[in-house]
């Protein structure tokens, strides 16, 4: 019989929470770290040595002996190094120790992580910084092995940012002091500060471990680089919302437990659109912390999935002709009051400082599109994007009808009414009459407005949410600010008429980047073209813009990444793309060499045989001639094109400039590759399959 769970009882039980602050921690020192966390205020190492020993008495009471300084590199995973409490004393015996020198600061070695050229690799100091916004948590790797994790933020020995969280940190602050300056403009003095959220929905699929590990292609890339569609794939719609199977059930309960012991609000979890595809949904919180809920969301997945000898694949593609994987990062703007500056109220219309907010995004998209797309540049995402399955790679805005209306009107100078509800009558007595919201639902808009969010749909499934977040966070700043100066210069007397001028503006000069049509179809890819939107096709070309001198001059500007900083990133960015793109070729070398040509061989030569068994018999062998001819065919295709693949690797390594390599790895090996893979998918359908040497689509997709 399963336990029954209280879920009251374990959430949030293996996080040292607010909860656990107030009950441990003296309230001077309870009232120093709040203001810390709320403020900014720099903590006093008094207080943290406090806070330190309050934390490891915590934490031994839950099982821990070692604690970690929990980081965030441009690896795309995260880090941690295990430090026990352990501290010798003079009589041979050991105490446990934790100061507060030891939760503040860290010093890995750096020289390991990529920095793209912001130190040599002699150069191995790195410093990590206790981020005390996200609160410590324990993870339990195995039975027993319980450690406290430390939310930290990771920078090189001249203070260049090593990770992910410093600019995501460095952008909340510069969203937050530009958003406050428009509301004190718009006349609410009392918020001191403005927090962007986010609520990350994450895609992923299971697979058995059986056929997993039967998979090269699997183990080393996270995708299969061959595989012939099964004769069903997602056609029926019958996978979406359908009912859970038990296995499944049990992983997803788990799941929960573990996730909600740490504090992440796994709120909804359901079937996706394609067979053995799945999505959890966690409640929004700010952004830091949702960004570091997301990294243990995306490890915890994995680590659970064994557990039920399955495993988890979050890469954005892992199988070719069913949908792939994203995540729909819900992002929105909230007040220390609690107010959501995106929540249009009954009366949109007469909402001035939602209108003001929501022109600040259309500003903003419009302006940076192309660092929007940079951001969810990786090779993953190249084959998803555009695929009629996910956003395409054109960036543009889903307002709904109602608030299109209203914002166009306000540009052509006219007096737009607001809408009374309206309800749905869906023609049944016994129903409840439903309430309409007064904008629908866009599912092939990359960033759609959802009544009181903007959904950002084209970040990929296995990568961190906080690239795209920095990005936001940035953009939306710069369009704060001039509006701030704007209504600040325009004075008390002038705000209403100032405000009216700021929307009309925004809707004259970037209001083409709202479609609220089937962003999909190829009439939009023309239209979008015509309005002058950039269509930015491959991860390649997109992280080129993140490094332009006006990605420069935006993000120095906010002080959110130098310009070595951004350089940087866009050098380790290329070099992740031609390394993931290089382990996919290789293994599909390897398993074309070592698998498919030798199973296919044996193939012919059976066939050979029977042809020559018939003949001596005097017995027709039409059938068996003509397979062995397309066999053999598609075998020697296959024999020349593996030479092609070879060659391009070899030829791409060769470049020294790491721009003209990505480039080369994109143009040649990927489509080098691909071509590859139609002849052994051929052979796949026409291959017995006791000697076809790896599990079909049918196997890993059905088979749960």
């Amino acid at each position: 019989m399963t336990k029954q769970i209280d879920v009251t009882e374990i959430f949030g039980s293996n996080v040292f929470n607010d909860r656990v602050m107030k009950e441990r921690l003296p309230k001077d020192t309870y009232r120093a770290l709040k203001k810390t966390i709320q403020e900014g205020l720099p903590l006093s190492l008094e207080v943290a040595n406090v806070v330190a020993s309050a934390m490891k008495d915590w934490a031994i009471e839950k099982g821990a002996t070692h604690y970690t300084h929990w980081f965030q590199p441009l690896t795309g995973r995260t880090a941690e190094k295990h430090d026990s409490f352990i501290s010798p004393t003079e009589d041979g015996g050991v105490i446990m120790e934790f100061s507060g020198k030891q939760l503040t600061q860290g010093e890995p070695d750096a020289s390991s992580f990529p920095s793209g050229g912001l130190r040599s690799t002699f150069e191995a100091r790195g410093y990590t910084a206790w981020d005390c916004t996200s609160p410590a948590f324990l993870k339990t790797d195995a039975p027993g092995n319980v450690t406290l994790c430390i939310p930290t933020a990771f920078c090189s020995y001249t203070s260049e940012a090593l990770d992910k969280k410093t600019p995501l940190l460095r952008s909340m602050e510069a969203v937050s002091k530009q958003a406050v300056r428009v509301l004190k403009a718009l006349g609410n003095k009392t918020v001191t500060r403005v927090t962007s959220t986010v609520g990350p929905e994450q895609e992923y699929f299971l697979i058995d471990k059986k056929y997993y590990d039967q998979r090269l292609d699997l183990i080393v890339s996270g995708r299969t680089l061959f595989g012939a569609s099964g004769p069903k794939g997602q056609e029926l719609e019958d996978q979406y919302f359908g009912a859970i199977k038990d296995r499944v059930a049990a992983f997803m309960r788990d799941l929960d437990v573990e996730l909600w012991k740490m504090g992440i609000s796994s709120k909804t979890k359901h079937n996706e659109v394609a067979p053995a595809q799945y999505e959890m949904a966690p409640i929004f919180s700010t952004t830091n912390i949702a960004a570091d809920h997301n990294q243990l969301v995306m490890e915890t997945m994995q680590k659970v999935a064994l557990r039920h000898d399955l495993v988890c694949l979050l890469h954005e593609k892992p199988f070719a002709g069913v949908n792939g994987s994203g995540k729909h990062n819900n992002w929105s703007l909230a007040t220390s009051e609690g107010v959501n500056l995106l929540e249009p109220g009954r009366t949109p219309a007469e909402n001035g400082q939602f209108l003001i907010f929501v022109s600040a995004l259309i500003m903003a998209v419009d302006r940076h599109a192309d660092k929007l797309r940079a951001s969810c540049g990786n090779p993953g995402n190249d084959l998803r994007l555009g695929a009629n399955e996910a956003p395409p790679a054109i960036i543009s805005i889903f307002m709904g009808e109602e608030l299109t209306e209203i914002l166009e009107g306000i540009a052509k100078g006219k007096k737009v009414a607001n809408r009374s509800q309206s309800v749905l009558h869906v023609g049944v007595d016994s129903l409840p009459q439903l309430p309409k919201d007064n904008t629908d639902r866009n599912r092939t808009s990359p960033f759609a407005f959802t009544g009181n969010k903007f959904e950002f749909r084209m970040v990929g499934s296995s990568a961190s949410i906080s690239g795209p977040s920095i990005v936001i966070n940035t953009i939306v700043s710069e369009a704060l600010d001039e509006i701030a100066t704007r209504l600040e210069k325009a004075g008390k007397h002038h705000i209403y008429k100032e405000s009216e001028a700021i929307v009309r503006d925004a809707m004259k000069k970037h209001g083409r980047i709202i479609f609220n049509g089937n962003n999909y179809s190829e009439i939009w890819v023309a239209e979008a073209k015509k309005r002058g939107l950039p269509n930015i096709k491959t991860g390649v070309e997109a992280l080129r813009y993140m490094a332009t001198p006006e990605a420069v001059k935006l993000f120095e500007k906010y002080k959110v990444l130098s310009r070595m900083e951004l350089h940087s990133r866009y050098e380790i960015y290329l070099e992740h793309y031609i390394k993931h793109v290089n382990i996919e070729a290789q293994a599909a070398v390897q398993m074309v060499k070592k698998q498919y040509l030798p199973a296919v061989i044996k193939f012919t030569q059976q066939l050979a045989k029977t042809i020559g068994q018939l003949k001596v018999a005097a017995g027709p062998a039409k059938v068996q001639k003509e397979l062995l001819g397309k066999v053999s065919g598609l075998l020697e295709s296959a024999a020349a094109k593996l030479e092609v693949l070879e060659a391009a690797i070899k030829k791409a390594h060769a470049i020294q400039d790491v721009e003209k390599r990505a480039e080369a790895f994109r143009d040649k090996v990927v489509v080098a590759a691909s071509d590859l893979r139609a002849d052994i998918d051929a052979l796949e359908t026409i291959t017995p399959l006791e000697l076809w040497p790896v599990p079909s689509y049918a196997d890993m997709l059905f088979k749960l």
